[in-house]
């Protein structure tokens, strides 16, 4: 690995717990301006300031207030896109490059891959495109990989999340981001396949935020790295008090216990 990427990897991932909490602010394309990203100065302050790592964004959004914040957090520039709208939602474009991830002082960028969709073989070339433009940059690649198709039964399988994660290491990102597999053991050998860091999605709104917290809790036990989570962060009601408790449970090792009271308390 480069030096630059190295030293960008740093400001994603804890030097020390070589864990992260990435809260991804990309959903604006995907469905419109949701509740929690309608006002994203004052989102990414509190999630700045309450201890995220990095936050995860388009292009056009870093001029809306990343750093507004009294406490810096890392930047990853999100490159892949599509909408709600379309009859091909799952089929991601690229509206970016890392060139302008560069200009923009980035830390890092991101790819989004649905393995298992029409157009699976144009988005695994769109991934192994930007990995070797990172690596010419020094720039480290988050590669955000899902089974959505019409041969996926169940996304959330572990031998499909497996094959999901090891297909983010094997074309070259440097952190990849997968469901969790809703236990510690099938989330273990998925982790255990992998060489570099698997921080999980958060997928649907949880019912609780004791489940949320739960899900974290267990797959750092299985040796995950983090989370990459949006709407489950910034639309909580108790959001500031939520990102703290994951940086207790993340970078803390805080009991889940005390981090759900700190959320509730």
């Amino acid at each position: 690995m480069s030096l630059g990427k190295t030293i960008r990897l740093e400001r994603i991932l804890n030097r020390k717990t070589q864990r992260a909490i990435i809260v991804p602010m990309d959903h604006g394309v995907s469905v419109g301006p949701i509740d929690g990203i309608i006002d994203m100065r004052e989102t990414i302050v509190d999630m700045a300031n309450s201890g995220a790592d990095a936050v995860l964004m388009h292009k056009g959004l870093v001029r809306c207030g990343h750093r507004a914040s009294g406490r810096d957090v890392g930047l990853i520039v999100h490159l892949s896109a599509s909408t709600s709208l379309s009859p091909l939602s799952n089929s991601k474009t690229l509206v970016g490059t890392v060139e302008e991830a560069v200009r923009l002082g980035a830390d890092g960028v991101s790819v989004h891959v649905n393995l298992g969709d029409t157009n699976e073989r144009e988005m695994l070339a769109d991934l192994g495109r930007v990995a070797r433009s990172a690596d010419e940059w020094g720039m480290p690649l988050l590669a955000m990989v899902y089974a959505r198709g019409p041969r996926v039964d169940n996304e959330f399988d572990p031998a499909v999340v497996a094959h999901c994660a090891r297909v983010g290491v094997e074309l070259g990102a440097d952190v990849v981001k997968v469901p969790y597999t809703g236990d510690m053991e099938s989330f273990s050998d998925v982790v255990s396949a992998c060489c570099i860091p698997v921080v999980i999605a958060g997928g649907p709104r949880t019912e609780s935020t004791r489940q949320f917290l739960e899900m974290v809790d267990n797959s750092l036990k299985a040796g995950g790295s983090g989370l990459s989570v949006g709407r489950n962060v910034f639309q909580h009601p108790r959001r500031t008090r939520l990102v703290q408790a994951l940086r207790g449970l993340v970078h803390e090792n805080m009991p889940l216990e005390q981090a759900l009271a700190l959320v509730e308390d």
